[in-house]
């Protein structure tokens, strides 16, 4: 840490230097600014900078360079470990950075770093293009895309990473570099899954595709329906094309319209397909999940960026989230998975979810550190809630979900879905093979792991 006098003036530069905002502990606004997804995370930075530009990022890294402070990056600040954050450091916080612009002809779109989903696909959405997205529109897209990225059009173009054309990116040193196939190959590698490891993404750009029509099928089943439902949802997935994905379910039934009253708090089954195409096709596709008897049902055509916020959870709630790559779903997955359900806590916003890969997922290129591309189906125990005494049964419910279905799961991970679970987890999402290539990168790139608060690559 720099002496107090050289912090001081320091500071005063940076305040006259950012087109942007900065804040400190005393200053009004600072606690609204660092509050992030997660309700849980609570940490205080010493200073955050609040960029307009690429120019300020710069300024920021060399400003924390220059008094030895470690830096996070705050994109969407969606990170359920709270990497967005840290504790007397600084913050390059990049929300105000968000200009999309759509290159129709191109089939591709530039993001700038503090974009979120909801920015991309409103934007996108005029020219029935659509790239992989996630599943929630306030999720951030630089950490999204650097993470992997995967959502309910994987299956049908591949993951998020898989398209990504171009990133500008400033390293730990606050050089500036635009890193493509062409330009910094080996980094551009590295970007594919390896986060935001080796610096802050001030843009990314993205391949588009044609996306016509969207349409869904969200139908709500009694709990004991829950077997016959997943088994349901499994076989039509796997016959089906690559343009249907989804997820199979449990929740509790949501004060919604469509939920009928006397079912709302309490937990329900369900099954969500998407389908990349127009509502007559998914309709058929869906006869199998319609003739189980059900509670409620929506049917219909629906834009894609709509699509993605349906899900969005309410800000302020605490979060517990993990995940499992798996071999398969045979009957015998099903019943341990339903079965867990049993013990969801209920009432809160949990979520307890099997959905599919396959398609275009597998056939992506299998040089990315992206180990979990293989697996055709994920696990993905979403805890969330609101009191603060319901901490250890919700966390310990999302752990006793990974524990029953160890049986099928291929080891792999998908960082994005998971808070801090160790080193080794870590290695499990980048792939064991792609550790030392990471690691020469981050030595290259990060040598004193500036970057270091995210899941986190250490200089070989």
């Amino acid at each position: 840490m720099a002496p107090l006098s050289k912090a001081g003036a320091a500071l005063t530069a940076l305040r006259e230097d950012l087109s942007g905002e900065v804040f400190t502990p005393q200053d009004p606004g600072y606690d609204g600014a660092r509050t992030v997804f997660n309700a849980m995370i609570d940490r205080k930075p010493a200073v955050i900078a609040q960029c307009e530009s690429t120019a300020d990022v710069v300024t920021a890294v060399r400003f924390a360079r220059d008094l030895d402070l470690k830096v996070a990056v705050r994109g969407g600040g969606h990170s359920v470990a709270g990497m967005s954050l840290n504790d007397g450091g600084l913050v390059v916080d990049l929300r105000r950075m968000h200009e999309v612009t759509v290159h129709p002809a191109a089939r591709a779109v530039h993001i700038e770093g503090g974009a979120t989903m909801s920015h991309l696909d409103r934007a996108c959405q005029p020219y029935d293009l659509a790239t992989t997205g996630g599943r929630a529109s306030t999720t951030g897209v630089g950490g999204f895309v650097l993470g992997g990225g995967t959502g309910w059009l994987d299956r049908k173009f591949g993951l998020a990473v898989d398209n990504l054309l171009g990133v500008d990116l400033v390293t730990a040193d606050g050089e500036l570099l635009h890193v493509t196939a062409e330009d910094h190959p080996e980094l551009f590698w590295g970007l594919h899954g390896g986060g935001g490891n080796f610096g802050v993404a001030t843009s990314l750009t993205l391949r588009l595709h044609e996306l016509p029509a969207m349409s869904i099928a969200f139908v709500l089943y009694l709990p004991e329906r829950g077997p016959e439902v997943v088994r349901a949802f499994r076989d039509l997935i796997e016959a089906g094309p690559p343009e249907a994905s989804g997820a199979a379910l449990y929740v509790t039934g949501p004060p919604e319209d469509f939920v009928p009253p006397h079912l709302v708090g309490l937990l329900l089954a369900g099954a969500l397909l998407t389908y990349a195409g127009p509502e007559e096709e998914m309709r058929e596709l869906a006869r199998p999940l319609l003739a189980i008897p059900h509670e409620s049902e929506i049917v219909t055509a629906i834009p894609y960026a709509d699509l993605q916020s349906m899900i969005d959870d309410p800000p302020g709630m605490r979060n517990y989230w993990s995940a499992e790559y798996l071999t398969g779903i045979p009957d015998e997955f099903v019943n341990a998975f339903c079965a867990r359900a049993e013990s969801m806590p209920v009432p809160t916003g949990t979520q307890h979810l099997v959905f599919p890969q396959g398609g275009a997922i597998a056939s992506g290129p299998a040089d990315y550190p992206v180990p979990y591309r293989d697996a055709p189906w994920a696990v993905h125990p979403f805890g969330i809630w609101e009191d603060e005494a319901d901490d250890e049964r919700c966390r310990q419910w999302v752990k006793d979900v990974r524990a029953d279905v160890e049986p099928w799961s291929t080891g792999a991970v998908y960082l994005n879905f998971i808070g801090d679970e160790g080193g080794d987890r870590v290695v499990s999402g980048l792939g064991s093979e792609s550790m030392r290539r990471l690691g020469e990168l981050k030595r290259k790139y990060d040598p004193d792991n500036v970057f270091r608060f995210n899941h986190n690559i250490r200089p070989l």
